[in-house]
C-alpha cells in the first residue's frame, strides 16, 4: 500500500486546548458520532483548503462562539491514532486569548475544568497524551552531581528555592541503592513542603520503596528490558530516550513523557554534537507522548523547544548547582 493511499485514510483533526484562567473548555460528544457520549476538546476536520489554525478559528467560533487570534494558538501535541474504523491524525493547538463567552452552539454541553479533574476514561483513547501535555509542567529539573544522602537534601532545599516548576527527577546514580532510597524517602517530603514532586530515577524497585514519590523515571537501559508499565497508573512514567525506536518502546511501556536529546552539546559530554533542533522536531512530532528536549537547555529554551513540538526543556545546570 503506498504512502498516499494511507495518508489519503488518514483524517487530519485540528484540536484545540482553549484555556482560561488555568481552566480548559471541553465539550460532550453527541451520542449519534464516532466516540459517542465522550469529552473531547474544541476542533474537527481541517478542510483541504485551510491551514491548521485556520481551522481552528473556523471550530473554534462555530462550535462554541469563541472567537480565537489565529496569531495566538501554539503547537501542543500531534498525535497518530488507530480506532480500529477510522485512523486519525489530531493536530493540538492551544490560546489563552479566546475572547467572548462560550456556549454549545451544535447543542452541546460545554464546561471550562481544571486540568488536575480531566480523566483518561471520559475521553476517546487518542486523548490520553493531550491530557498528560495539560498537567505536565514546561520544566522537567533533574538533580545533579550527589556525593551523599546529607549533601544532597541540602542542596535540594537550596535548589528549590530557585526553581519555578512542579516537578524534580531525582537523579544519583553514584549512590548505593540503600543510600538512594534514603535520599528519596526524605526528599519526597522535602518536595512535598516545596510544592514539588519527587520523581525517583531507576529501577522500577525504587518507586515502590519510596513512598509518596509522584513517579519513576527510566533510564533507557532500563526501560529496554521491559514489556509492561512498570507503575500503577495516576503516577508519572517518564524513559529517556535518544531515537525512534527508543520512544517506540517508551510509548509501548505506557510512558505519560519521554525525553529526547541531547539536542546541544553538554558541558558533562562535550563530545557528543548533539540532535539538534532540526532532528529534535521531526521525533517529537512522530512521537505519540510529550516530549521534554534535554541536553544543554534551560527555561530560556522553553518557547524554541515548544515550537519545535516539545513539551518543554528538562536538564540539570541551570538549577542544580556542580560541584
Amino acid at each position: 500500500m503506498t504512502e498516499a493511499v494511507v495518508a489519503a485514510r488518514e483524517v487530519h483533526v485540528a484540536v484545540a486546548v482553549v484555556i482560561r484562567d488555568g481552566k480548559v473548555l471541553i465539550a460532550r460528544r453527541p451520542d449519534h458520532v464516532h466516540q459517542g457520549g465522550l469529552l473531547e476538546f474544541p476542533g474537527g476536520k481541517v478542510e483541504l483548503d485551510e491551514t491548521v489554525q485556520q481551522a481552528l478559528v473556523r471550530e473554534i467560533a462555530e462550535e462554541t462562539g469563541l472567537s480565537v487570534p489565529e496569531g495566538s494558538l501554539a503547537p501542543v501535541i500531534g498525535i497518530r491514532h488507530d480506532y480500529g474504523d477510522k485512523r486519525v491524525f489530531l493536530d493540538v493547538w492551544s490560546t489563552q486569548d479566546a475572547l467572548g463567552e462560550a456556549e454549545g452552539r451544535e447543542g452541546q454541553p460545554v464546561e471550562w475544568v481544571w486540568p488536575d479533574e480531566l480523566r483518561d476514561e471520559d475521553f476517546p483513547a487518542a486523548n490520553r497524551p493531550i491530557i498528560r501535555a495539560l498537567r505536565l509542567p514546561p520544566v522537567l529539573a533533574i538533580t545533579g552531581t550527589v556525593e551523599n544522602v546529607a549533601e544532597g537534601l541540602s542542596t535540594l532545599r537550596t535548589s528549590l528555592a530557585r526553581l519555578s516548576g512542579e516537578m524534580v527527577v531525582l537523579r544519583a546514580t553514584n549512590l548505593p541503592v540503600a543510600d538512594y532510597l534514603q535520599l528519596s524517602r526524605q526528599a519526597v517530603s522535602v518536595g512535598s513542603d516545596a510544592g514539588v514532586g519527587v520523581i525517583v530515577h531507576g529501577a522500577p524497585a525504587l518507586f515502590r520503596e519510596t513512598p509518596g514519590a509522584a513517579g519513576l523515571h527510566l533510564p533507557w537501559r532500563q526501560a529496554a528490558g521491559l514489556s509492561a508499565r512498570p507503575i500503577p497508573d495516576g503516577a508519572w512514567l517518564g524513559v529517556s530516550c535518544h531515537d525512534a525506536g527508543q520512544i517506540a518502546q517508551a510509548t509501548a511501556l505506557g510512558a505519560d513523557y519521554v525525553t529526547l536529546g541531547p539536542v546541544k552539546p553538554t558541558a558533562t559530554h562535550p563530545e557528543a554534537s548533539g540532535i539538534g533542533w532540526d532532528d529534535f522536531r521531526c521525533l517529537a512530532a512522530a512521537a505519540r507522548v510529550p516530549v521534554y528536549a534535554l541536553g544543554g537547555l534551560g527555561p530560556d529554551d522553553i518557547l524554541r523547544a515548544r515550537d519545535e513540538g516539545g513539551q518543554g526543556v528538562a536538564g540539570i545546570r541551570f538549577w542544580w548547582p556542580e560541584i
